[in-house]
């Protein structure tokens, strides 16, 4: 049980699914195609592969992917879903939405359904917003996803940039429980730096790296321990870390500075790359898969990305 404002109810994660394209995109793949080796890309970004979708993969069909397992994970019929929620940054088209497209390939009848474009931080916004939504009543249960197609916006002979991004989706579903196993959200902007991380030229993902770098290394972990707090959780009780999958330098400092050297960290980064608002549900997904987050383990996560935007949160793994 966290500390949580006063309800009607409580709010838990029921289940999570995930979704990554079959093609896998090494370092040295990335090598014959630009000025970059295996070296380089480690010391920088800690990725030794990534995932990119295939021809028949969009945002849309790596969410419903996702989203399905999550439903089935949850032993739950798409009836029984009021509310659907796609966090995404890159949908080819601004209309219409692609969460109600999600919901009807789903099979899930006359759901509420929007997206959320909170960029890397999207699925914790969502989560936040589902959590919400079923404390006050308004929602039985919520599917939320975090689906990204990074591929169609790299430029792929841009070797700052296209070492970094790839694809997926990770979802879960948010019912309401008389317990609360999401914790209240601390979250935020830093708008003033958002020319940092942008399209160029309306077309390309850019980011100022160094910049970015400074920005979640040094301000961002007390954003986490800020949602410790609110959550009433000591960092030594957590089981642990999942930030967005960002960097794998920025992941570990961010670590090092909580005072949870207990907490397993998701390195996901390693093998998934920069999946953005799948990052986060795609690393805990793949986590319990594996067996390392077994139910009832108490999770700090945190996401962050362009705008500049951030949310943290404790959660509880069903």
């Amino acid at each position: 049980m966290f500390n949580a404002p006063s309800a009607p109810g409580g709010a838990v994660i029921r289940s999570f699914g995930e979704y990554q394209p079959a093609r896998v995109v090494t370092n040295h793949d990335l090598a014959q195609r630009v000025d970059t080796d295996d070296e380089w890309i480690r010391s920088r970004v800690g990725i030794e592969e990534r995932r990119v979708a295939g021809p028949d993969d969009s945002v849309e069909s790596m969410a419903v992917a996702a989203g399905g397992k999550a439903l089935a994970a949850g032993g739950l019929s798409p009836e029984d879903i009021d509310l659907v929620i796609v966090a995404t940054c890159t949908s080819q088209d601004q209309i219409p939405n692609s969460a109600a497209t999600v919901a009807a390939r789903l099979g899930i009848p006359a759901p509420g359904a929007f997206d959320v474009n909170a960029a890397c931080a999207g699925f914790c916004y969502a989560l936040n917003l589902a959590s919400d939504s079923v404390r006050a009543g308004s929602s039985r249960n919520v599917l939320v996803v975090g689906s990204e197609k990074l591929s169609d916006w790299v430029d792929w002979e841009d070797r700052a940039t296209c070492v970094i991004f790839a694809d997926g989706a990770g979802a879960a579903v948010v019912s309401a429980d008389q317990d609360q196993g999401i914790g209240p959200v601390v979250w935020g902007s830093s708008g003033e730096r958002a020319d940092t991380i942008y399209l160029r030229e309306n077309r390309y993902l850019y980011q100022e790296g160094q910049a970015v770098f400074r920005w979640t290394t040094t301000e961002l972990y007390k954003v986490a321990l800020q949602a410790l707090e609110r959550a009433g959780v000591d960092p030594t009780e957590i089981t642990a870390f999942v930030p967005h999958q960002a960097n794998l330098r920025i992941v570990e400092s961010i670590a090092r500075k909580l005072g949870a050297p207990q907490a397993l960290v998701a390195r996901d980064i390693v093998t998934a790359g920069n999946t953005s608002s799948a990052s986060v549900p795609l690393a805990i997904s793949r986590l319990i898969g594996r067996g390392e987050l077994r139910s009832g383990s108490t999770v700090l996560t945190l996401g962050f990305g362009a705008g500049l935007v951030y949310a943290a949160q404790v959660i509880r793994i069903p």
